[in-house]
């Protein structure tokens, strides 16, 4: 048997006398030498959970625009059509929800765990939302779309509440009366106003993220439910791109993008961000969404910044934190 040295002796016999004067109850500095202080302590912290909860807000708020702004840039500068940006989006979507559930065990690690989230109502309405919001795109600015969609959206849940008995005070009525005076001015006909059949299937596609935004409500696992909506939705895709035989390398990347990124991702971060936010919180800050891509659509898309469309952003906006942000009483 090989004899240790004294000095390793003597080291395992101070290992021994910390552990015992630990156990003791004597002051732990006993026990151990002193350690330097760690100089990234406090860059490493974590996070406050508002502020966490803020920058996943940002986030989503960003991933949504981008979703105008990636559909309207694929149509717009490449040979993509609608209907295979639609199933390009779809797919891409699907596919990085499925890898999600996956890494973080959902289903067990099983596939049919997304299979078993979501329902064919709520796909249909994810679908009819997709193509519609593709097709308005083709024809209509990144920011005059923006605004329809999430006009459309909040008129949709605003009026579901009504139909359900929610009461609104006299000063949310005055808000809902503004933005669909908004809306209205918004689609007029006249030199500024935009194409009639883009309008009409941008606001259908708002109904649908409405429908669909009130179905995923309570959702026991959102990420799951939204996986399995976008698996149901994958057919009905494929069927309307059947028709389509237009291909364009970007316009397919700039739909994987959209799919993947700002709504795959964007939608699981939404979902957290949400965790931390009150419900008129929420509902407010979407109403950011059409200002950010107006922005990008004038910075990325050289695309014009009309007065009509400013005023009826206000008066829109406007009319829905009104809606939003008073209290009944």
């Amino acid at each position: 048997m090989r004899r240790r040295s004294p000095s390793r002796r003597i080291e395992a016999a101070q290992r021994v006398f910390a552990v015992r004067v630990r156990y003791s109850g004597a002051p732990s500095s006993i026990a151990a030498p002193m350690s330097k202080p760690d100089s990234n302590a406090v860059s490493s912290a974590p996070l406050s959970h508002g502020a966490r909860i803020a920058m996943l807000t940002v986030a989503a708020m960003l991933a949504f625009a981008g979703n105008s702004l990636l559909c309207r840039l694929a149509l717009k500068g490449t040979q993509i059509d609608a209907a295979s940006f639609t199933l390009v989006r779809i797919t891409a979507a699907a596919l990085v929800l499925w890898v999600i559930l996956l890494v973080r065990g959902g289903g067990g690690g099983e596939p049919h765990g997304a299979r078993r989230g979501g329902s064919w109502v709520s796909a249909l309405a994810l679908i009819g939302y997709a193509v519609t919001f593709s097709f308005a795109y083709v024809r209509l600015a990144a920011g005059t779309g923006a605004l329809l969609l999430f006009g459309a959206v909040q008129a949709t849940m605003i009026g579901y509440g009504i139909a359900i008995g929610e009461r609104l005070a006299a000063m949310q009525w005055l808000g809902l009366l503004l933005a669909l005076a908004g809306l209205v001015w918004l689609v007029l006909p006249g030199l500024a106003a935009p194409d009639p059949l883009s309008s009409a299937l941008m606001i259908a596609a708002g109904v649908g993220w409405g429908v669909y935004s009130l179905r995923g409500r309570g959702q026991a696992d959102p990420v799951a439910a939204t996986a399995g909506n976008f698996l149901r939705a994958l057919p009905f895709a494929a069927a309307v791109a059947a028709l389509a035989h237009a291909h364009a390398r970007f316009g397919f990347a700039y739909a994987a993008a959209s799919g993947a990124l700002t709504s795959g991702l964007g939608y699981v971060v939404w979902y957290a961000a949400l965790k931390g936010l009150k419900p008129a919180t929420a509902a407010t800050v979407q109403l950011s969404v059409p200002v950010i891509t107006a922005a990008g659509g004038v910075l990325l898309l050289g695309e014009a910044l009309s007065a009509r469309l400013v005023a009826s952003s206000v008066a829109i906006l406007g009319g829905i934190a009104l809606v939003v942000l008073s209290k009944r009483h």
